[in-house]
């Protein structure tokens, strides 16, 4: 005979053995409400259906619900699923005019000739950060950015049934796209992604380029420095000719006591030198050593190209690869222009001087001129946020009161790249470089979360008890390191006095 567990009355007594065990409580009704109200909270932020299933079952077990069957809940979830959804692409198909929607379904017409659509284009991978690309990328951006304002088409759905609805439209053929409210929300959707990944590539590409101009820069200023080292040696021999030239027109120089003391030969070699001139007329002086000087100069090349030479030299003696990056931006000007072109750039602090010095570019764009002027709009412009290396190059001596233009650009975008890679300057519209300021929480969301926090942490809920408790911690902490220290004295332990510092003394 084979022993049957639920059989008749054992199987209900049983069940209600375990839900008295586990606190549950069998209502269907009340069940599926919760699960209902979970489920469609869950899916203003997920889509999977075992996501809001998982979702429901937390919150039943929360409320102390007995679990229905899986398969109510996978239709419930359906359900709810197709009719949340459905209102979003409602709510997106109806803010289209008609202007949108041609726009929108003229990416799903195929081309005879390649037999493809225009649909592939929006999510194509970004190409090599060069120039040429970089160009075809900011064309690809201002075409993405003509097919409509996505931002104010799905402006209140969640990112998440966006970052879902594209994902979506991104996977489907062309003709798989039924229903035209689904169609419009899903291409809406793409597009909207396709746009925000479009300004990060952009952006990315920027700051590479501009990151690939220092580096040549860096790389010419050493070259050069090689290719200067043999020149550089020269002229220090010629100076040490010409030094030796005056020494010798001046005549010999006295012997001095003690060699070793440079301090007292530098004395008596001046003294000795002004001895010299007392004994011959310094008219006689002056014309031996211009003599002598002017042997020694011309026997090196000449006044002209040690000049030449000297200015070439000079000009990249110092650790400075700043005045070199301006050759290596030339190529890069149109590119770069066009870029401001298509990006919104926003400051996310109160230092808006880099944003300010990009309007400045845009308004002179077009000039050709070598130099610009001091004032924007009757303001002055500012360049606090270079450094000091670059404050010595934008200024030139014959010119204090103007900026060179092609060095003041090549600043600008400089510091520009440097800005976006830290987050002081945002990009609108954009993903990786967007302002993460507006992403946080409000204080009227973070408010009714305050206490539940609080009692995780263990701390106090408001600020005055929160100090309060952790001055008396403090001072607990205080007084049990004072009663251990006196314990340590009375056994024989502590500290030695009668010096300037305290000693421990070993039991």
């Amino acid at each position: 005979m084979t022993a049957e567990y639920d059989v008749g009355r054992t199987g209900t007594r049983h069940r209600d053995y375990v839900r008295a065990r586990v606190g549950a409580v069998w209502e269907p009704a009340r069940a599926r409400a919760v699960a209902e109200t979970a489920i469609r909270e869950a899916l203003l932020g997920k889509d999977n259906p075992a996501d809001v299933i998982n979702v429901a079952l937390e919150a039943l077990a929360a409320a102390g619900c007995e679990l229905p069957g899986y398969s109510t809940l996978d239709e419930m979830a359906a359900t709810l699923r197709a009719e949340v959804n459905g209102g979003f692409y409602h709510l997106v198909a109806d803010r289209l005019d008609a202007a949108d929607r041609a726009r929108l379904a003229a990416l799903l017409v195929v081309d005879p000739a390649s037999r493809r659509s225009t649909l592939p284009a929006l999510t194509r991978p970004a190409p090599r950060a060069t120039v040429s690309r970089l160009k075809q990328h900011v064309v690809h951006l201002r075409w993405l950015d003509e097919l409509g304002e996505t931002s104010a088409w799905l402006q209140g759905v969640p990112a998440a049934k966006i970052a879902h609805f594209a994902g979506e439209a991104a996977v489907l053929d062309a003709d798989a796209l039924v229903g035209d409210d689904k169609r419009l929300t899903l291409l809406a959707c793409l597009v909207h992604t396709a746009r925000r990944q479009a300004r990060d590539e952009v952006v990315t590409m920027f700051c590479k380029r501009m990151a690939a101009i220092t580096k040549k820069a860096r790389d010419k200023l050493e070259e050069l420095r090689e290719a200067h080292r043999a020149e550089s040696e020269r002229l220090l021999g010629v100076l040490g000719d010409v030094l030796a030239d005056v020494r010798g027109a001046l005549g010999p120089p006295s012997p001095a006591a003690g060699d070793d003391d440079d301090a007292a030969n530098g004395l008596a070699t001046d003294m000795a030198d002004a001895a010299a001139l007392d004994v011959e007329p310094i008219g006689a002086v002056c014309e031996r050593a211009g003599r002598m000087v002017l042997k020694t100069l011309t026997d090196a090349g000449g006044v002209v190209a040690l000049s030449t030479a000297h200015e070439t030299v000079s000009a990249h003696h110092g650790n400075n690869p700043i005045p070199l990056m301006e050759r290596y931006y030339r190529s890069h000007r149109t590119a770069l222009f066009a870029l401001l072109e298509v990006l919104e750039l926003e400051a996310t602090s109160t230092d808006r001087s880099i944003i300010d010095a990009v309007e400045v570019l845009r308004a002179n764009r077009h000039r050709i001129s070598e130099y610009l002027p001091e004032y924007h709009h009757g303001q002055l412009i500012d360049t606090s946020f270079a450094g000091e290396a670059w404050q010595a190059t934008l200024r030139d001596r014959r010119h204090p009161t103007r900026l060179r233009r092609r060095q003041f650009e090549v600043c600008v975008f400089a510091h520009l790249a440097d800005e976006l890679r830290s987050g002081d300057v945002a990009v609108a519209g954009s993903e990786s470089y967007a302002n993460l300021h507006t992403q946080l929480m409000s204080w009227a969301e973070c408010e009714p979360l305050v206490a539940g926090y609080c009692a995780q942490a263990g701390i106090a809920p408001t600020a005055d008890q929160a100090i309060a408790g952790w001055k008396a911690e403090l001072t607990a902490a205080a007084a049990a390191v004072d009663a251990g220290y006196r314990r340590a004295g009375q056994s024989g332990g502590g500290y030695a006095t009668g010096s300037s510092k305290a000693t421990p003394l070993l039991t």
